[in-house]
């Protein structure tokens, strides 16, 4: 009986080949194209083995933004054309009423 059983269980083991995601036809594997993409944008390559120092940091236009923020002197962003941003109240209800077309309010 023991036998029997090892048999089964082997002869069961043998059809995993057709169920296993990694062994079936059209499944991806692995084939190193992550590498070799992240190698093709790196601009030195001797930089993944070793990573480089950083170089002097000038920190006066960071404490220059810092020091508008404190003073209430901070600067609008520029207008990239793509979308307009106003301010219509402090409540949804208010934002939702501004945002319909005039006279589909209730």
């Amino acid at each position: 009986m023991p036998r029997l059983t090892v048999l089964l269980l082997l002869f069961a083991l043998t059809a995993c080949e057709t169920t296993d995601p990694y062994l079936r036809a059209g499944a991806w594997r692995p084939n190193g194209a992550n590498e070799a993409n992240l190698r093709a944008m790196v601009v030195v390559p001797a930089d993944l083995v070793a990573a480089v120092p950083p170089g002097r940091a000038d920190g006066d236009l960071a404490a220059a933004a810092v020091d508008r923020l404190h003073h209430d002197h901070v600067r609008s962003l520029p207008d990239s054309g793509v979308a307009q941003i106003e301010v219509v109240g402090n409540g949804a209800a208010a934002g939702l009423a501004a945002a319909l077309p005039s006279g589909t309010a209730n």
